[in-house]
């Protein structure tokens, strides 16, 4: 089987996985037969939720991985970062 995830849902699975302190191929299996199990089920998506939870696979709202940030907020450290005193200038005055 070849899986390929977007980058966001693959460190999601690769969070929970290790948050559970299993494998990816683990992880990714036991969600599958939970998805799939019939003895694990009542609409699909009520289904589909009711399999993973009894699976012990749900994650509670808002403990996945840590989003990116935003662009604009990545540009306006690093030209923040870029102002301050030189390493080796701290360096060179033993701090």
């Amino acid at each position: 089987m070849t899986w390929r995830p977007n980058d966001e849902l693959l460190e999601r699975v690769r969070h929970e996985a290790q948050r559970q302190g299993r494998s990816m191929n683990e992880y990714v299996t036991a969600v599958l037969d939970a998805a799939t199990n019939p003895d694990l089920a009542g609409s699909d998506a009520a289904r589909l939720r009711e399999r993973i939870e009894r699976a012990g696979l749900s994650v509670p709202p808002g403990q996945g991985p840590p989003r990116h940030p935003d662009p604009s907020e990545v540009t306006r450290a690093r030209a923040a970062a870029g102002t301050g005193r030189t390493l080796s200038d701290l360096v060179s005055e033993g701090r």
